[in-house]
């Protein structure tokens, strides 16, 4: 039996090796920007593909040195880190298009998820292109993606509106701007702000709304819980637990009324009549959806009328 299970472990190294060799015979260009997922809390989270490149790369621009530094000595890796943040991220631009300019591969890493999703990366990124140098995606975990996997609401639409205002006034006024939105709603939020989140989206939306509260996302204490707005600060003080570690909120889009061939039908004419009459409208959408021409004519009007 030993002998089997011995077999077993071999024959998945061996698969594993051959994973890993076709990684290796990959391009991976030089004077490229390899933007790069990092795991949110279970290490084993990286691809092989990532841990190629962090391999392979010159020097690794990150949030924070410590934590990107503490991620690659548990693969065995040591690189240059360069601290690019928040607060030097217009700084450091210069210098890592310059070190691009030179031949090297750069990757950035934020300190955990899909750099530029509500971290630092964009402005880099941005000038890299407009420098002319490749910038390649190197996908991986991503905590708004995770949550909607397995939170249960619709997916086929969503919102992500990252980290709201830690001001009640500011917070509340943007939440109203997306009280109508039919699509899931993702918010990020930090510990110490949860439960006023919690209390602005019960004030904006009503009690009836569907929510879920993710935390702690692949970590050992991760936790899925699903409930009314209604329900939600109760859950929350149940048990001081269910307000530590990081969270994910998705909030169930307002009820529209439509399917989603009507909900596809006002995006294009709201486009149309931006630019058409309403009968010029009607009739390019009808094309478009294969909807009749009269019932998208008498919803241009209203349309319309709203605008």
């Amino acid at each position: 039996m030993d002998g089997q299970l011995m077999n077993d472990e071999n024959d998945k190294l061996k698969n594993l090796a051959r994973l890993m060799q076709g990684v290796i015979r990959q391009d991976y260009p030089a004077s490229t920007l390899y933007v790069m997922a990092t795991p949110i809390g279970n290490a084993a989270d990286i691809s092989l593909r990532a841990l190629h490149i962090l391999s392979l790369v010159d020097a690794v621009a990150c949030e924070d040195t410590r934590i990107t530094g503490t991620l690659l000595a548990q693969y065995g890796l040591s690189k240059e880190l360069i601290a690019t943040h928040q607060h030097n991220e217009r700084r450091m631009t210069d210098q890592l298009i310059q070190r691009l300019a030179r031949g090297e591969k750069i990757a950035l890493v934020s300190d955990a998820g899909t750099p530029a999703i509500s971290d630092p990366g964009y402005l880099l990124v941005d000038a890299v292109r407009s420098a002319g140098f490749r910038v390649i995606p190197v996908p991986g975990t991503s905590a708004a993606i995770a949550a909607l996997s397995a939170g249960g609401l619709p997916a086929d639409h969503f919102y992500f509106a990252g980290f709201l205002s830690a001001k009640t006034a500011a917070r509340e006024t943007a939440l109203k701007l997306l009280e109508n939105m039919p699509a899931t709603l993702v918010i990020y939020e930090a510990p110490h702000r949860i439960k006023e989140t919690l209390a602005s989206l019960y004030t904006v939306f009503g009690p009836e709304r569907r929510i879920v509260i993710a935390r702690e996302i692949t970590k050992l204490f991760e936790e899925i819980h699903g409930c009314r707005l209604s329900e939600a600060q109760s859950w929350l003080d149940a048990d001081p637990n269910h307000a530590r570690g990081e969270f994910v909120l998705l909030v169930e889009g307002q009820p529209s009324g439509m399917d989603k061939d009507e909900i596809e039908a006002a995006r294009i004419l709201s486009i149309l009549l931006a630019e058409c009459p309403v009968s010029q409208a009607a009739s390019l959408a009808a094309k478009i959806t294969g909807i009749k021409k009269n019932r998208l004519y008498d919803q241009a009007l209203r349309m319309k009328d709203e605008i």
